[in-house]
Order: structure tokens, then sequence, then C-alpha cells
């Protein structure tokens, strides 16, 4: 029999938004190191640099074809081994960071590729060195088309997050565990409310995507 009063009382609530807070604040954290370093890498592969460019597309490749399971779990317990030890969160931020910054720069490659080569030569003929072309003309019209594929990277990022569970990270899915641990009454009601607030982390994330697309084509 479901307890949904028992499970939804305060303590199991306040307990379950401390999580969802470790969830958030991870989240936020990779979300912004992989949007920078997934456009410098995206930059890089599109520039085509001699040798560099190869040997970063060799290793994205990889990196985007392993289980992102795999990436924690060595990040955590493999690193040790080279002398590298990192705590339970910033193990999670840096599996998840390095991860979605593979995917990431795909989406960045892409993006620049699909703008029309003429508006790099037009504004190099304008005087523009090339930094200063991909800065001003090329990079804000790739952005407006990686808008919903990063999007869409990015929300798939917050839900990765529970897979960091494997190393007890104390994040959302981890203390909705702990809940239900106690009770299994408790099950199906916890399960509901860690779905609505997935949810609702998903779907502010995407309100939020949508207003700086408009922004940006408004623009």
């Amino acid at each position: 029999m479901m307890d949904w009063a028992g499970a939804y009382s305060w303590i199991n609530i306040r307990y379950l938004l401390q999580g969802l807070l470790t969830t958030i604040e991870v989240s936020v954290i990779a979300i912004i190191l992989s949007f920078i370093l997934g456009a410098i890498l995206g930059i890089i592969r599109y520039t085509k640099i001699k040798y560099v460019s190869a040997i970063i597309g060799f290793f994205i490749d990889i990196i985007r074809n392993l289980p992102l399971l795999l990436i924690i779990f060595f990040t955590y317990f493999g690193l040790p081994t080279f002398g590298i030890r990192l705590d339970i969160m910033p193990a999670a931020i840096t599996a998840l960071t390095v991860f979605e910054s593979a995917m990431c720069s795909e989406i960045f490659r892409s993006g620049i590729n699909a703008v029309a080569v003429g508006q790099m030569e037009a504004a190099r003929a304008n005087g523009m060195t090339y930094v200063q072309a991909m800065y001003h003309v090329v990079f804000p019209q790739a952005l407006k088309m990686m808008i919903p594929p990063l999007l869409s990277q990015f929300v798939s990022l917050v839900k990765d997050t529970s897979l960091a569970t494997i190393i007890v990270l104390p994040d959302l899915l981890y203390h909705a565990q702990n809940v239900y641990g106690q009770n299994t009454n408790y099950l199906i009601p916890i399960f509901v409310a860690l779905a609505g607030m997935y949810f609702v982390v998903c779907f502010s994330l995407s309100l939020l995507a949508k207003f700086f697309d408009r922004r940006l084509r408004g623009a």
C-alpha cells in the first residue's frame, strides 16, 4: 500500500530538495564548463589546425563513443591510480564536463560549418582578422542555429547527473533512494516527486533557452 502522506512529509521533501540543489549545482557548473570547452574544441576542429585538429578530433570521437557511466567510474576510481584524487562532486563535474564537451564540440563545429563561407570571406575583405571575423560575424550566426541541439544536450546533462549516484553523489536520485529505502510504501510517491522535480528543472531550462533564442533571432 502506498503511503503518500508519509512520503510527502516536510522532512522527506526538504531532504529531496537538498538533493535537487546538488543536482542543479553540478548541472550548472558542468553546463558552463562544457559550453566554454566545447566551443573552444569545436572552433579548433573547424579551423583544421595541422595535426592539432586531427588529434583533438580523435580523442573527441573516443569520448563520444564511451558510456558516460564508464567515464564517471574512471574519473573517481581510475584517476587515483595516476596520483589524481578527486572528491565526489569534483569527480562528477569533471566526468560530465569531459563527456558533454565532446558532444558540444560537434554541435559547435556543425553550427559554424552551416554558416556560409562567404560570411568569413566578406569579413576578412573588410579588414577584420580571423578572430574578429569569427567572433563578430560567424559565431553569432552559428549560435542561432546551435541553440536547439545545445538545449537538448544540456537537458540530457541534467538527467545524466543521476548516473553519478554510482559514486554516491548526494544528488536528487541518491536522496530519493534513501527515502524510499526506509519504507517501500514510499516508492511510487517518491518516484512521482522525483519525476516532477526533474521535469521542473528541465522545462525551466527549455524556457530559458527559448528566451535566448528569441532574443538572438530578434537581434
